[in-house]
Order: structure tokens, then C-alpha cells, then sequence
């Protein structure tokens, strides 16, 4: 049918009115090249086009996943329900995945016609007829835009609103590209110039043609700064300034401009130069100087680094101080000894054997003072290289710390000392020797810098994976700038007796631990503490408890004893032997506390004084054996046979006569927990076998009768615990110390409860068992396989 004139006058009209609002968006989405800006003005353009209420626009990833969402015509909330709406996700992959453009009537239906059968819109409409373009770039899909809801009331989008936003879209993709490449190299100017602002190194970047620095870095700034005066910019030195160059020449810009200077074009590589200002303050650094030229080879621009030798000239004048504090450090011992060696050989015959004994012991004690030092030389090269040796084991912190202390007292320390240590420290690692060397120098340091009458304190606190140790006194103090400086080599100076390796040796080794050193000052006179760090142990990591591990103990690690004894200096003896050798012992003075700390620790073993005051120590044996099945060792003074026949009468593993060395001590207990775990050691127990019932350990399978039984980790325990004692009556509190996790135990009746159910499911009649069989008020057994 042929149309009319008016029908192609208005077509045109409508063609003409869409190419001028596609020509005004355009323009509007080209303004900026802000990645956001363009975003948003993109997908309202798009709304603005085909009449929209709502927008949403998606971005890909290279992987051609949603990456970016932006919405337009929703509030906050509304755009947080559509993004966030069930399965959102499958829902945008599915719509994003169009290479089409698609227009539909019911979004609602559309989506449940593609398989999201409860799919719904999580918007306040009924029903959303929607428009959606891709978006491509260079035949690549890069995004799509998606409208929805004619404003002005109808129902559906036309065919001319389809055509118009695919249009757009194809310039949209444009735009957005070219602003993404834009934000893009913003980013990596940005980078860059971090890069260059935060670098070590003074960078300038001067105009060849002018001489102007157009550019400095924050070190350049700093390397300038001694040479201006104050509120005097950088820039302004260039009018001044003289250099000296290596070979010794001198360039004056007063009398040379710095254009002049720069229009050579050289080229200059690591050289010393020295900057100086008329009244006569310098820098010294080292000069890169590099010309960037023009396509026709003239230079444009020059690109100089520079490099303070400040800190290292400083660093070779303290050098030289330590050589010479070094020469004068032996040479003060060695003197002494050849002084006392020529004295004894010359008038041996004159002196007395007390003179000859006094010059023997000069020529020990200053021996052993040169060979402190020569073994902090040889610490510090070791820590140089990364080879310092340590070999952390558990180790318990207050035996380091009193190990130190006894150290620091006995080589002349004359300070007080006050040790707070916070209860219930946690084991750590550590190399023992190594430690208590760190504590020493922070004791020694602290003595050398605080008044002999006042404290030293040294504490101890629990931070969560570490322990942290401080020594803090009440002395000289230190200025906060120098604070950052005190863990460097040579940092102290000879006048303060000290061959300034002390705590950089501290350093190396809390470092070599794992852990890290601080020291805090309030100024000086306000004293100083010192801290360091060392990882701690887990005590959930050192108890192994379950059936299923139980035949594993011989080898592990940081096994619990507990040791009762009324002697706290042989407390503290078997505590550092037992720590030492990777034991976690848990210690108390106190025999009623035996009990609780069984309950609470579960110990491996249990060391017993055979004579506690107060306590009848068979009697005591007793008690833990009811609650506990584990090895008992009686310590005691007394040797008689018949005390030994009485122990071992008792239940006791073994007996130890004091005094014993930590050889035999640790060899007794490693044999009474090898006898202890013998069934084990090599493996789990063959299966159990009585009758219809099998018990296969090594696969905690159950089967009666050949039919799998299925059973709680609570029952399998206690079927366990019964049949690897078969024959053996196990009491109550036995089962429930095993059976149950000690953070949450039993009770009597929740045991019976779970025997019934376990019996049950191995079909044993309690009336007439054939498997588990009650003894009254005791226990529990099973018969022999």
C-alpha cells in the first residue's frame, strides 16, 4: 500500500528529530573523559533516548563476566535489591551473554521462558517491558545496556526505540572505551609519579632550553634542604650554586647559566660531585645525568639522579671509630696478659703462691674478655651473612629469664632487679642459650646507662601468637630521634664504654626467631624499654588425645608431665630439664592441686615426691590412677628397699633417688611412656574379635556379624577404651577421662546412657551380655578376644 505525503513528511520528521537527539547525546557523552562521568552520562542518554524510567548498565571482564554495575532512574536501595536479587548473578550471565539486541514486553515472562522459573522483578511494578542492546568495541562485546518502563505510559517498547538505542550504543562503546584508556594512563601517571616521589633516590628533571627544574622529588627536596635558607624554595639554589666535579673541575652558576651548562648534552655515570652554596654548607652525592633529545637530536630535557653520601660517609666515620675502639679493646686484655705472663716468668721465684694466683686469674679474666668480644665479631658476620645459628625448642620464659638473671648477678651486676612475669605464659620457641644472651646485653645495657642504686625491671606478657620480653630501667634515657638508630651496627659511641654490637646482635637474633625488637623512651633523663618478640607454642598443638591417635604418642612432641614436688628449687631444676627436652611440664608445690590439674591437663605422666608434707603419697597415686590412666614416677631421697618395694607395689612406674642428673631423669620417663604405649608403638592393634562383633582399628569400623554398625565418635571411644583393655575392668572415671573431651566431661550417668546405646546397636542384652559386662560401682570390662 502506498503511503501518503503527510505519512512520509512525518516519517522523515520522526527520522530527523531521532538522528538530532542521537547528535545531542552524543555530544553530551563525549563532553568528559572521566570513566564515571561517562558511564552515567551514557546510560541517561540512553533512558533520555527511548523514554525510559529505568537504566542499567553492565560491564565486562576479559573473561566476559559482569564486572561493572551502574544503574540510573533506581534509588540506592532499589539498585542494592536488583543486584543482589536470587540468583542475580546466572541472571545478568544470562542476559549479558546476548549478541543481539532484544525487546520484550514482560521481562517476567521472558526470563521464565529462559529457565528462572522464580524469577521476579524486585521492583514496585507489574508488568516491565524491557529493552537491551550489546555494546562492542573492535568486534568485541564490552557491556550492554538495558531500559525498562516507557515513561509516558505505554507498555512496550517500538522498533524505533530498539534501532535508536543500538545506534547509541555503538558510539556509547566508543566513548567508554576511549575513557577507560584514559583513566588508564592517568592511573599509570599516577603510578609513576609515586614511584619517582617516594623513590631513595633525588630525581630532578630540568628544561635544556631554560634551566628551570621542572621537576623534584621529594628526596631531591631533602638533599637540598641543608643548603637553603629557611622559606627559601629549591628552585631559587640554582642561581648559587657551585659543583665540583670529580676530576676536580668546578662549575659556578653564577657565572655560568644552567642552560649554558646543560646545552652540552654529556652524559654523566656515577659520579661524585659535591654542591656547594657561597657560605660554604655542601652536599655530597652521586650524579646520574641523562639527556633526553628531540627527533632532530637536540636536547630537550635532562633527567639527573642524585644520591646522598651522607649517611654513607657517616656510616665509614663509625666504622673507623669501631676499628679503632676494637684495637683499643684487645689491646687493653692483651697488655694484661703479657704484663701478669712476663711478671710470673721473671720473678716466679720471688712471689708468693697468692700473688701467682692473682696474676692467673688477670690472665683468665681478660682472656675470657677478648673472647666475648671476638664472639661478638663473629655473631655479627653471621648475622651478616643470614647464618646465625639457632635451634629454637619449647623453652619455658621464666627459666630464660632467671637464667639471666643468675648470669647477670654472678658477672657483677649490682643493680636490683624486679622480674614480673604474667602467670600462665604460654611455652615458646626458642633457642635457650640465644635468649638469655639477648636478656643479658638488655640487662647489661640497661645497668651501663641507669645509677647503680636504682631497678632493673624485666617482665613478661602473653600477645596472642607471641611473648613479649622488656627490660626497663630508670636511666639516662633516649632522644626519639635517635631511637630508630639504636639497633644498627655501631650505633654506640666509644665514649660509652660499649663496642656498639650489643643490640644489633639482639636484633640478629630475636630476628633469627622469627620475632621483632623495639625500644621506647620517653627523652632523655625519662629512662628507657627495651622489647622483643618470640613466638609462642600452642598448647592444643603438644596433647594428642583421640583413640584413633593414641598408638602415634611415642613420637610426639611437647608431651605433659606433671610434677608435684614441695621443693621449688627442684621444681625448677626438673621444669628446665623437662622444657629443655621438648617436654610440657606443669609443676605445683601443692599435692592437692594434683587432681585439678590432671582434670585440666591431662598429663602423659606424673612425677610424685614419695614424701610430701601432708599427704599420704600412695594414697595420692591412687586417686590420679582412679581418674587417670598413666605412668607414675616417685622422686625421693630415700633409697631403702623397703620404700621402693612399697612404690612399686602401688602402681608406680619407676622410683628416682635424689639427686639425679636430667640424663637420668629423662631417660626413666622415656622408658616408663615407652612401656606405657608398648601395644602401640608399632601401629594400631590387630582388630578385636569376640564372637560376632569385630572392632578394625585401623579403619574404626565396627561389624557385627558381618553388618556394618554405625556408631557416634562418643560410643566408637568408649568401645574403644573397653576392648583394647579387654580382660581389665576400667572404672568410671577411666572411661570418662578418655571418652569425653576434658573442655566438656561426662558424668557417671551420661556414661550409662551412652553404654545403653551402645549396647543396643551391638544387639547386647545388659541382662545376659555377651560383650560388655557392668562391675557395680566400679567400671566396665569386655572379655578377652
Amino acid at each position: 500500500m502506498l503511503r501518503s505525503p503527510d505519512d512520509l513528511l512525518r516519517e522523515n520528521e520522526s527520522l530527523r528529530e531521532r538522528l538530532s537527539r542521537l547528535s545531542e547525546a552524543s555530544l553530551r557523552i563525549n563532553e568528559s573523559l572521566d570513566f564515571e562521568q561517562v558511564l552515567q552520562g551514557v546510560l541517561d542518554s540512553a533512558r533520555s533516548l527511548t523514554g525510559a524510567r529505568y537504566g542499567v548498565m553492565t560491564l565486562l571482564d576479559d573473561e566476559g563476566l559482569p564486572q561493572d554495575f551502574l544503574s540510573s532512574g533506581l534509588t540506592p536501595e532499589e539498585s542494592e535489591v536488583v543486584w543482589l536479587m536470587p540468583e542475580g548473578l546466572r541472571v545478568f550471565q544470562a542476559l549479558t551473554g546476548l549478541s543481539e539486541p532484544m525487546r520484550v514486553p514482560d521481562l517476567t515472562e521472558h526470563m521464565r521462558g529462559l529457565g528462572f522459573s522464580d524469577f521476579t522483578i524486585p521492583l514496585p511494578v507489574g508488568v516491565l517491558s524491557a529493552l537491551a542492546a550489546p555494546m562492542f568495541h573492535r568486534g568485541a562485546r564490552v557491556g550492554h545496556v538495558f531500559v525498562g518502563q516507557k515513561d509516558d505510559g505505554g507498555e512496550e517498547f517500538s522498533l524505533a526505540d530498539q534501532e535508536t538505542l543500538v545506534m547509541f550504543a555503538s558510539q556509547a562503546a566508543l566513548v567508554i572505551a576511549n575513557a577507560r584508556v584514559h583513566r588508564e594512563e592517568r592511573q599509570a601517571r599516577a603510578d609513576l609519579e609515586t614511584l619517582v616521589n617516594t623513590s631513595p633516590v633525588g630525581v630532578v628533571v630540568f628544561d635544556a632550553k631554560t634551566g628551570v627544574a621542572a621537576s623534584l622529588n621529594r628526596e631531591a627536596r631533602r638533599i637540598f634542604s641543608s643548603l637553603t635558607a629557611p622559606d627559601q624554595p629549591a628552585e631559587q639554589l640554582l642561581e648559587v650554586l657551585t659543583f665540583r666535579r670529580a676530576d676536580g673541575r668546578e662549575i659556578s652558576l653564577q657565572e655560568f647559566t644552567l642552560a649554558q651548562a646543560l646545552s652540552t648534552g654529556e652524559t654523566v655515570r656515577a659520579e661524585e660531585i659535591v654542591v656547594r652554596v657561597p657560605d660554604g654548607r655542601s652536599v655530597t652525592a652521586l650524579m646520574n645525568a641523562t639527556p633526553i633529545r628531540s627527533d632532530e637530536g637536540e636536547v630537550e630535557s635532562y633527567v639527573v639522579t642524585m644520591q646522598d653520601m651522607g649517611p654513607l660517609e657517616e656510616q665509614e666515620r663509625l666504622r673507623a671509630e669501631f676499628l679503632a675502639m676494637v684495637s683499643h679493646e684487645l689491646r687493653t686484655p692483651l697488655t694484661s696478659i703479657k704484663g701478669s705472663a712476663a711478671t710470673l716468668l721473671d720473678t716466679a721465684p720471688d712471689l708468693d703462691p697468692t700473688e701467682m694466683r692473682q696474676f692467673f686469674r688477670i690472665i683468665v679474666e681478660q682472656a675470657d674478655r677478648m673472647r666475648e668480644l671476638i664472639g661478638d665479631l663473629l655473631d655479627v658476620a653471621r648475622i651478616e651473612t643470614g647464618a646465625l645459628p639457632v635451634s629454637p625448642e619449647p623453652a619455658d620464659v621464666a627459666l630464660l629469664v632467671d637464667r639471666a638473671r643468675s648470669t647477670f648477678l654472678t658477672g657483677g651486676g649490682r643493680h636490683n632487679l624486679e622480674i614480673d612475669l604474667a602467670p600462665d605464659l604460654p611455652l615458646v620457641m626458642a633457642d635457650g642459650r640465644r635468649i638469655v644472651q639477648v636478656i643479658g646485653n638488655l640487662l647489661a645495657n640497661a645497668a651501663r646507662h641507669s645509677p647503680q642504686s636504682s631497678t632493673i625491671r624485666v617482665g613478661a606478657v602473653s600477645r596472642g601468637l607471641h611473648v613479649e620480653i622488656s627490660v626497663a630501667d630508670d636511666g639516662r634515657g633516649i632522644a626519639g630521634e635517635r631511637l630508630p638508630q639504636l639497633f644498627r651496627k655501631f650505633a654506640a659511641s666509644v665514649s660509652e664504654d660499649d663496642t656498639g654490637l650489643g643490640l644489633a646482635i639482639c636484633k640478629g637474633i630475636v630476628e633469627a626467631h622469627g620475632g621483632r625488637i623495639w625500644a621506647q623512651s620517653d627523652g632523655p633523663g625519662m629512662g628507657a624499654c627495651f622489647s622483643f618478640s618470640i613466638p609462642a607454642i600452642e598448647e592444643s598443638t603438644a596433647v594428642l588425645t583421640t583413640p584413633s591417635n593414641r598408638w602415634r604418642r611415642e613420637s610426639a612432641d611437647g608431651e605433659c608431665i606433671l610434677v608435684i614436688d614441695d621443693d621449688p628449687q627442684l621444681l625448677r631444676y626438673v621444669r628446665l630439664a623437662l622444657s629443655e627436652a621438648g617436654y610440657r611440664p606443669v609443676v605445683s608445690t601443692d599435692p592437692g592441686e594434683a587432681l585439678p590439674l590432671v582434670q585440666e591437663h591431662r598429663p602423659h605422666l606424673a612425677l610424685l615426691d614419695l614424701l610430701l608434707p601432708g599427704s599420704d603419697d600412695i594414697e595420692l597415686m591412687s586417686d590420679i590412677l582412679r581418674v587417670a590412666d598413666l605412668p607414675v614416677v616417685f622422686i625421693s631421697a630415700y633409697g631403702a628397699d623397703h620404700v621402693v618395694a612399697r612404690a612399686f607395689d602401688a602402681g608406680a612406674a619407676d622410683y628416682i633417688v635424689k639427686p639425679f642428673s636430667p640424663t637420668e631423669l629423662l631417660a626413666r620417663i622415656r622408658a616408663a611412656l615407652r612401656r606405657r604405649m608398648q601395644p602401640y608403638q608399632h601401629g594400631p592393634p590387630e582388630p578385636y574379635v569376640l564372637g560376632d562383633l569385630t572392632v578394625d582399628y585401623a579403619e574404626r569400623k565396627v561389624s557385627v556379624a558381618g553388618r556394618p554398625v554405625h556408631l557416634t565418635p562418643t560410643e566408637y571411644n568408649l568401645l574403644f577404651e573397653l576392648s583394647v583393655n579387654a580382660g581389665r575392668v576400667v572404672t568410671h572415671n577411666q572411661l570418662l577421662y578418655r571418652g569425653w573431651n576434658p573442655e566438656k566431661p561426662g558424668d557417671v550417668r551420661t556414661l550409662r546412657t551412652h553404654l545403653k546405646k551402645l549396647r543396643r546397636k551391638l544387639g547386647d542384652d545388659a541382662a545376659s551380655p555377651q560383650y560388655i559386662f557392668a562391675e557395680p560401682r566400679v567400671g566396665y570390662r569386655m572379655p578377652k578376644p
